[in-house]
């Protein structure tokens, strides 16, 4: 391998057991090489401007300056890829959420007991995690310049369409995806049909991502449980430990949850949620593939496309990693990219035809 290819890596914690540990997991994959290590925020200043990495890993916990402090500062002066690394606590979850608002492109939940035994036992994560946040354009989490643009405006018609149990929205992400969700919801009205989702996330995570989500959108936002029914106005996400699908039960439609197998190299699959919903609402679903690294989602949207539905992809200028969304309009399966900052007008205008 090319050593000009490979992902230039800084570590920053103020752990020396860590940044030894971390250096050795990483280091192991073929496409990534540590160029350098910072014990906190300010010792890492120079580093960056020394060694000049594609991205970054960054403690939460640092003395002198906290992660999330200099994460702040960074992303406004020198934005660059960055993954945190955070406890596995209600604090941790909550930091953690923090982190991705302000520009993180992934999480790593890091052990609170064991620490090098734990990184060790998420080696193979943590180095996919690292890399896949190096190709990400942090550019691209956020809306351009300006005022935030208003939500989208209620469809008289849509509370009695959408109560009627055939219209369903599924959408599908993963890296950078967290922010991406934010902004489609923040920005749609409280009566839509009912939107399943597959975000892929840390076990620990999805409940808190659920419950900020639920306080700042018109929507209610929670995370499904085994055969609830979907109800419109509510978004449902996938638990981090099963796959979410949707059944049919008389006039309406059921969340099902089932642990298993990864399915297209996750658990929960974005294609396994799609793929349901393509035989249980056929042409009166539409599907959206977000930002993500990988495949998962692209055969089932294109089956979702082939039994009628709508299909949307998230345009490559404004994904955070253009991977997901690009396999799905490599296999035909998207019938029009668009920007993160129109897709709610699409879901509202859809619903509209639906109507």
């Amino acid at each position: 391998m090319n050593a000009e290819s490979r992902r230039r890596v800084l570590i920053i914690d103020d752990s020396a057991l860590v940044r030894q540990v971390l250096t050795s997991i990483l280091s192991r994959h073929p496409m990534l090489e540590v160029v350098g290590t910072a014990k906190d925020p300010y010792d890492a200043r120079e580093r960056i401007k020394e060694l000049d990495p594609d991205v970054l890993t960054l403690d939460v916990e640092m003395p002198r300056m906290d992660g999330l402090t200099f994460l702040s500062k960074l992303m406004k002066a020198h934005p660059m890829p960055t993954v945190m690394l955070s406890s596995l606590t209600a604090k941790g979850t909550g930091t953690a959420l923090d982190a991705l608002a302000l520009g993180a492109v992934d999480v790593i939940g890091k052990p609170t007991l064991d620490q090098a035994a734990g990184l060790e036992a998420m080696s193979s994560q943590i180095a996919n995690t690292v890399y896949a946040a190096s190709l990400a354009r942090v550019a691209g989490r956020r809306a351009p310049g300006g005022p935030p643009r208003p939500a989208v405006q209620p469809l008289s018609s849509l509370a009695d369409r959408a109560k009627a149990g055939r219209a369903l929205i599924a959408i599908g992400s993963s890296t950078g995806g967290t922010e991406a969700l934010r902004q489609v919801f923040e920005r749609i009205p409280g009566n839509l049909p009912p939107i399943v989702v597959v975000q892929h996330m840390l076990p620990g995570f999805t409940e808190a991502f659920a419950d900020r989500l639920d306080r700042t959108c018109q929507a209610r936002v929670k995370v499904a449980a085994d055969g609830e029914p979907l109800k419109a106005g509510s978004v449902y996400l996938a638990p981090s430990d099963a796959h979410l699908s949707v059944a049919r039960h008389g006039a309406g439609l059921l969340a099902m949850l089932e642990a298993g197998e990864r399915v297209s190299g996750h658990l929960p699959s974005v294609d396994v949620l799609f793929h349901s919903v393509a035989a249980t609402s056929g042409a009166h679903a539409m599907g959206v593939i977000l930002t993500g690294m990988g495949e998962d989602g692209a055969r089932g949207l294109l089956q979702m496309r082939q039994k009628g539905a709508r299909t949307v992809g998230q345009d490559e200028a404004s994904c955070v990693v253009y991977g997901m969304p690009r396999a799905a309009f490599m296999r035909g399966a998207v019938e029009e990219q668009a920007s993160l900052l129109s897709i709610p007008d699409h879901l509202v205008a859809w619903c509209g035809r639906e109507a």
